[in-house]
Order: C-alpha cells, then sequence, then structure tokens
C-alpha cells in the first residue's frame, strides 16, 4: 500500500482559499486513482474529489464543483486539492486516499470503501 500525508490545512475566511497536498510514499504513485473526502463534526465522511491516475478523468461532489480543483503531480508524488470561494459549510477534516487501478483514465466509484489507503487527515477551519 502507499503511505499518505496531507498538510495545507488550516484556518480562512469566508471566501477565501487553501490548496491541500498530500504525499505519497511506498509504492509507485501512479498506480493509483486518488481522493479527498472530508468529515465535518457529526456527520459522516463525505466524497470531495478524485483524479484518475493520469489525471485526465476528474470528479466532484456537487457542492464543490466550480470551486474545488483536484490535481496530481506523479513525477513528485503528490496530489493537490486547491479550495477556492470557502464557506463555514466546508469546514471539515479533510483527508486524502489512493486505490489502486488497472487503467489510466478510470475513476471507478466515490465510495471510500474502495478506497484502501488513508492519510491521517488536515482541518479545514473557515471562519471570521
Amino acid at each position: 500500500q502507499v503511505q499518505l500525508v496531507e498538510s495545507g490545512g488550516g484556518l480562512v475566511q469566508p471566501g477565501g482559499s487553501l490548496r491541500l497536498s498530500c504525499a505519497a510514499s511506498g509504492r509507485t504513485f501512479s498506480s493509483y486513482i486518488m481522493g479527498w473526502f472530508r468529515q465535518a463534526p457529526g456527520k459522516d465522511r463525505e466524497f470531495v474529489a478524485s483524479i484518475s491516475r493520469d489525471g485526465g478523468s476528474i470528479a466532484y461532489t456537487d457542492s464543490v464543483n466550480g470551486r474545488f480543483t483536484i490535481s496530481r503531480v506523479n513525477a513528485k508524488n503528490t496530489a493537490y486539492l486547491q479550495m477556492s470561494s470557502l464557506t463555514p459549510e466546508d469546514r471539515a477534516v479533510y483527508y486524502c486516499a489512493a486505490k489502486p487501478a488497472i487503467t489510466q483514465f478510470a475513476l471507478g466509484s466515490n465510495n471510500a470503501l474502495d478506497f484502501r489507503s488513508w492519510g491521517q487527515g488536515t482541518q479545514v477551519t473557515v471562519s471570521t
């Protein structure tokens, strides 16, 4: 499995931006679909975004579409989540996750149970 470490969380005002990073080590990063999930207090963990092995296929949950951008740089073993126009509803612990994939362009399911490797999470707080 691949080991994942998130960074970049913090406190930001409504309307602000943050960029989360997910550094991977271990197995070949480019063999994995990467995903971002989040869990707000008292709520279930929810899918945020995913990106295929080659970066050519991307999916977002509706609530972040147009505000968040997922990307990856395979040469750096890193995935990113650029977040803009943040609202208090975006407050959560954000997790990156990985699942192996055979094809370069597939995304597969958004179900968290399908992702085998998880980071420890990074807190994002949106508040004045």
